[in-house]
């Protein structure tokens, strides 16, 4: 069961100080859901008449396929650190759900490919990025301990997932994706990705106080995380959108990306705005913040008994329990 935590004292055996319950929400199972999506029918612009939007969502498909590999790889290195037993099992959990987001997402990429719309040319540096600059030793010989690494790659990876966490929380209540048209089997995936986004906002945050050290040094090192993660992730972002729009077949050069149309997006409820992706920096920045706080439990856990992909894979592992 999940604990949900926040700043608090209390030394564990891993050297940190441990967090004590987190009074906003209740224990809540972290568990992956073995979902499947059918692209066949899925157009390259998936939101009607809207090519910016579309692809300022598709950079999602560029970044996480290996993003959240990565992730999966950096936990499971922490996770001889932990030392409680509810917390090593929503590790477990976030690790299980994050590897089935990178291979969903993996799955749009081949749609992608087979709709003419190349993306090797972007993602081979989004692999670079993740297999060599934040690898398991740190890059060009810096003289960094293993130990004060693998904080930093925790704190790097509680900082992105403050940002998922947002995000998913966006796309449940993104009403104007459903207004505009915008393809059923795609919001389906972005929606149940978003709902264990908020599901799990605080399991990469509650390992990296539970592993992070203590004191100043833990808090100014989980600041450093997203001082790093706000900027590379907004340019990765744009050129990202860039790139797609570029490439895009049917657009031919037509098109490119701007500020301008993607603004536009936004006050159609198209795309988060800006304020709200904003604004979770300095949120993040106070001493006694808990990621608990983002977003809404509830309105993941029932779009989730909703969604037509996770109703199928709890279905399906019903049927294998009862065979």
């Amino acid at each position: 069961m999940t604990r949900r935590t926040g700043a608090g004292s209390g030394t564990d055996a891993a050297g940190g100080d441990r967090p004590e319950p987190h009074p906003l929400a209740d224990p809540y199972p972290i568990a992956p859901r073995r979902v499947a999506f059918d692209w066949g029918t899925t157009p390259l612009h998936w939101i009607p008449g809207e090519p910016t939007a579309t692809h300022v969502i598709n950079v999602l498909h560029l970044l996480l396929p290996a993003g959240e590999r990565w992730f999966v790889k950096v936990l499971r290195e922490g996770l001889p650190l932990v030392t409680d037993p509810e917390l090593r099992k929503d590790v477990e959990g976030f690790m299980g759900q994050e590897a089935t987001h990178s291979v969903q997402h993996a799955y749009v990429l081949d749609h992608l490919a087979e709709q003419r719309l190349p993306t090797d040319g972007f993602t081979t540096y989004v692999d670079l990025l993740f297999d060599r600059l934040l690898g398991e030793t740190p890059p060009f010989g810096a003289p960094v301990t293993a130990q004060e690494w693998l904080r930093f790659r925790l704190s790097v990876v509680a900082a992105v997932e403050q940002f998922t966490a947002v995000l998913g929380d966006w796309v449940l209540r993104a009403e104007g994706l459903d207004r505009a048209g915008a393809d059923g089997v795609m919001l389906d995936l972005l929606r149940w990705h978003g709902a264990e986004e908020v599901e799990h906002r605080s399991v990469a945050f509650d390992l990296y106080q539970h592993c992070g050290g203590s004191g100043l040094p833990r808090y100014a090192r989980r600041i450093e995380g997203m001082v790093v993660v706000a900027p590379v992730l907004a340019w990765l972002w744009m050129w990202g959108a860039a790139y797609l729009m570029r490439n895009d077949p049917e657009l031919a050069g037509r098109a490119r990306y701007s500020l301008r149309a993607h603004n536009r997006a936004v006050a159609r409820g198209l795309l988060p705005p800006w304020r709200e992706l904003g604004t979770a920096i300095p949120r993040y920045f106070r001493r006694s913040y808990h990621p608990s706080q983002e977003g809404s439990l509830r309105r993941a856990v029932e779009y989730l008994a909703a969604s037509p992909a996770a109703r199928a894979a709890a279905g399906a592992v019903g049927r294998a329990a009862m065979s």
